[in-house]
C-alpha cells in the first residue's frame, strides 16, 4: 500500500501562496467582500470620515496642487468608489487635485471608475493620505507553538491535507525568536500556547509608510497588544460570512489579529523592519527604515470608535420631536445613527485598532 503523501510548509509560505498565488482567495472573481464585510461595506459613512480625514490631511499639507488617496487592499474599489462620489463637494477644490490609487495584488475589476490607478504596491513619493483598511491581517506570518518542554517551534500545516492539518516543526530561531522574545514571549510557557510571528507586518507596514512623502498612514484592523496577546494564538479563516477552520487551499481568507503595537514601534526604530533573511518573497519584501519625517504629531494607536468620534461621526439618536415636524429627515437621521452606532459599537468594529503615522505633518490632523 502507497504511504500517503504530505507537503508540509511554514503557515506564512503556506498563506501566501493560498491567498495571493494563482487562483488564489483575493484572485477570486467575487473578492473578499462576497465573504466577509469589512466597515466600507457596513455603511457610506465609514468612506465619509475617510474624506473628512483627507481634508484634514490636505489642509495641513496647504492644498498641494495633488493630493494621494492611497487605498492599501482596495478590494474591489469599495472605499475609493464611494469617497470619488463624495468629491464634488470637498473643499478648497480637492476633489479636482484628488488622485485615488488602489492598491490590490487581484486584477483590475471592470467597470471601475476611471479615476482610479490600480496598482500592485503604494506609489512612490506621494503626498496625502494612505488608507489600510483591514489590510496587515492578510500580511502572512507564521505561526509558533510550545513543546511538551516549553520550546517555541514552527507549526507546519500540510499543504497535501482537506483540513488543514498541522504539526511541530523545528525551533524557532533567528529574526522569528527575537521577535518572539521582545513582543510575544512563549520560551518556558505551558505545552500549546502560540503565537504569530509578526515581523513581516511590520515590514510592509514601514515599506508603506515609506511610500509617502508627506501626509498620513494609517492602518484599521483587529488587534492586541503585549499585555493582552490571546495565548492560542488568533489564526483563523473565513468563507461567505461564516468563520471556518484555516485551510489553505484558497477556498477561505486566511487572517490572524496584528500586533499593532510592534508595528507602532517600527519608526521608533530605524532597520526594526527589515525582514528575516532568506524569507519568502512576499507582501512585506522591500521593506526599508521609516522616511525621514515619520512620527510626530498624531502618531500612535486609538480605537475605531475613538478615531470616528474624531472625526465627526454621531452616533447619538435625533430628537423624537422632528420625527412630527420632518418624518423623512427623521428616519434618515435614525437609520444613518444605527450606522454610525455598528461602526462605533465598542464591542464590534468600534473596537478595531487605528495606528497613525505622519510624515511631514505640522499637526495632528485627527485630534487637532
Amino acid at each position: 500500500m502507497a504511504s500517503e503523501k504530505h507537503e508540509w510548509s511554514g503557515w506564512r509560505t503556506a498563506a501566501e501562496r493560498a491567498l495571493y498565488g494563482a487562483g488564489g482567495f483575493f484572485r477570486r472573481p467575487e473578492g473578499p467582500a462576497g465573504h466577509f464585510r469589512t466597515s466600507v461595506h457596513a455603511s457610506p459613512l465609514f468612506a465619509r470620515a475617510v474624506a473628512e480625514l483627507l481634508c484634514r490631511v490636505d489642509e495641513a499639507l496647504g492644498h498641494p496642487a495633488e493630493v494621494a488617496l492611497v487605498d492599501l487592499g482596495a478590494g474591489r474599489g469599495e472605499l475609493l468608489t464611494r469617497v470619488l462620489a463624495l468629491a464634488p463637494g470637498l473643499p478648497h477644490g480637492l476633489g479636482g487635485r484628488l488622485r485615488p490609487y488602489a492598491v490590490e495584488r487581484a486584477a483590475r475589476p471592470a467597470g471601475l471608475d476611471g479615476r482610479i490607478g490600480w496598482l500592485d504596491a503604494p506609489p512612490e513619493g506621494c503626498a496625502g493620505l494612505l488608507f489600510a483598511n483591514e489590510w496587515l491581517d492578510n500580511v502572512p506570518v507564521d505561526v509558533a507553538e510550545t513543546d511538551a518542554d516549553g520550546v517555541p517551534r514552527r507549526v507546519e500545516v500540510d499543504l497535501a491535507s482537506l483540513d488543514g492539518t498541522e504539526r511541530l516543526g523545528d525551533p524557532v530561531d533567528g529574526a522569528d525568536a527575537a521577535w518572539l522574545a521582545r513582543w510575544w514571549p512563549l520560551a518556558g510557557a505551558e505545552p500549546g500556547l502560540r503565537a504569530e510571528i509578526g515581523h513581516p507586518r511590520e515590514a510592509a507596514w514601514a515599506r508603506a509608510v515609506g511610500s509617502l512623502r508627506a501626509g498620513l498612514a494609517v492602518a484599521v484592523d483587529y488587534a492586541h497588544e503585549r499585555a493582552t496577546r490571546p495565548p492560542f494564538g488568533t489564526l483563523t479563516g473565513f468563507r461567505e460570512g461564516r468563520e471556518v477552520r484555516p485551510v489553505p487551499d484558497g477556498s477561505c481568507d486566511l487572517t490572524a489579529h496584528v500586533a499593532m503595537d510592534a508595528c507602532a514601534a517600527v519608526m521608533d526604530a530605524p532597520g526594526a523592519a527589515t525582514d528575516a533573511p532568506g524569507a519568502a518573497t512576499d507582501a512585506s519584501a522591500g521593506a526599508r527604515d521609516a522616511p525621514a519625517g515619520a512620527g510626530g504629531p498624531g502618531a500612535g494607536l486609538l480605537t475605531q470608535r475613538e478615531a470616528l468620534r474624531a472625526l465627526g461621526l454621531d452616533a447619538r439618536r435625533p430628537p423624537l420631536a422632528l420625527a412630527s415636524t420632518d418624518p423623512t429627515a427623521y428616519v434618515r437621521a435614525l437609520s444613518a445613527a444605527g450606522e454610525a452606532a455598528e461602526l462605533t459599537d465598542p464591542a464590534g468594529l468600534g473596537a478595531f485598532t487605528w495606528l497613525l503615522h505622519p510624515v511631514n505633518l505640522p499637526h495632528d490632523v485627527l485630534r487637532p
